[in-house]
């Protein structure tokens, strides 16, 4: 049995992501970011497939992601609110690490454990920096489920989706604490 972490077990127990929108610079260089995609991949991998790679998005190729949304949000009909929001999640944005869900077929491994490797590997990232002292948050979104902007302006391949955006930066403020799920509520014990 490996020795417990205290520390390790505290952190988990108040971890807290930062909104994204209150991230700013400095952000993590190549030099600090390198340990936390380290720490990330070695999330649970059925298999040893590697479902899953990383997408470094430094300040130019964000806002060059940011000039598609309109188009995107107009194709798919959604209302100017919409399109606004969506843009700023990129255009506001000083670094985010796409990952990139990545399905290997396989007789073993089924793609949807493919996929829960791959949502573990947004989770682990999101700690690591928040463990490294920066601020993170893992967002999605309408636009990053479009195939269309996935395909121009990340470049996907057919097996190939986002998983999740984790925005890392210095955090402008703390935010509060928010309730949490009611452990009598959604836990059963099962004895027999």
């Amino acid at each position: 049995m490996p020795d417990p972490n205290p520390a390790a077990m505290e952190f988990l127990l108040n971890r807290r992501s930062r909104p994204a929108k209150t991230l700013t610079t400095p952000v993590p260089d190549r030099a600090a970011l390198m340990p936390i995609l380290t720490a990330a991949a070695r999330s649970p991998d059925h298999g040893k497939l590697e479902p899953w790679r990383f997408m470094v998005l430094e300040r130019n190729a964000l806002l060059r992601l940011a000039a598609l949304i309109d188009e995107c949000g107009d194709r798919l009909g959604k209302p100017p609110e919409d399109i606004a929001k969506a843009r700023a999640q990129y255009a506001d944005a000083h670094l985010a690490v796409a990952v990139i869900e990545v399905q290997i077929p396989s007789g073993k491994i089924p793609l949807l454990e493919q996929t829960y490797s791959a949502g573990a590997v947004c989770l682990a990232l999101l700690n690591a920096a928040l463990a490294s002292g920066w601020g993170a948050n893992w967002l999605s979104g309408w636009v990053s489920h479009d195939r269309g902007f996935v395909e121009a302006g990340f470049g996907l391949a057919d097996n190939e989706r986002i998983a999740g955006l984790i925005h890392i930066g210095t955090e402008t403020s703390a935010p509060p604490e928010r309730p949490r799920p009611d452990l009598d509520a959604i836990t059963t014990w099962v004895t027999e």
